[in-house]
């Protein structure tokens, strides 16, 4: 009985380290956080702490939504795990390489400045373009895919630990989303324009190899799959 449920807490420990280094660099929450920072000019700390507390229920949402019905949407369409897993990777790999081939300055978005207040002009963006796509995007939505589908073939019992150390490593992520949106202005600081675009190529080649990973897992899985 111990045996078990030592083995029990190695898998939950094992798949929420697993599941916050693939969610991370896809969600990129330092990267996005220097983005999102021009959206938040003009309001005040109480109004940013509302903005960046709606931002990031909405991206638990997502992510939650996704967890939890993406294995339904598999088998409606008839899509395998490794069909996700290629597609998802092809994906994912070319957001990387997109953000490590442009040699643009960081695309940044600034806030409509009308006649109503700063905070009541981004009431309308908290969700698109903010924490869809820019904050969760494709790349979020196809790990989790992943993530749920790989969990739904497990048995029940396997089924909620999966699950639920998915959830824990999409609320790690959340809170680290909240913390850094918040305080994006001190990184800008501190780091300065070529700081900024040092980290933003890191992350890009972080979520490049993560791609890359994900689709050589579906292309090995396809492989290994009996022929009919």
């Amino acid at each position: 009985m111990q045996a078990d449920l030592m083995a029990n807490i190695h898998t939950f420990l094992q798949l929420l380290f697993f599941s916050i280094i693939a969610l991370f660099p896809v969600v990129n929450p330092v990267g996005t956080a220097f983005i999102v920072s021009p959206y938040f000019s003009g309001l005040s700390d109480r109004e940013k702490k509302v903005a960046v507390k709606k931002i990031t229920l909405n991206a638990f949402s997502i992510c939650a939504v996704t967890l939890f019905v993406g294995h339904w949407v598999l088998e409606i369409f008839g899509l395998s795990i490794p069909i996700i897993q290629l597609a998802g990777g092809i994906m994912i790999c070319k957001m990387g390489w997109d953000s490590l081939s442009d040699d643009k300055e960081p695309e940044h978005h600034s806030a409509d400045i009308t006649a109503t207040s700063p905070f009541e002009s981004l009431k309308g963006k908290l969700f698109y373009p903010i924490t869809f796509p820019i904050t969760t995007g494709a790349g979020t939505i196809s790990v989790l895919f992943t993530l749920s589908a790989h969990s739904a073939k497990a048995g029940i019992h396997n089924y909620f630990i999966n699950t639920g150390a998915v959830l824990l490593a999409v609320v790690c992520i959340c809170i680290l989303i909240y913390v850094l949106y918040l305080n994006t202005k001190r990184f800008i600081q501190f780091l300065g324009s070529k700081g900024e675009k040092i980290i933003n190529r890191i992350f890009a080649f972080l979520i490049f190899c993560v791609g890359l990973q994900i689709a050589v897992s579906g292309i090995k899985s396809l492989m290994a799959a009996p022929t009919v």
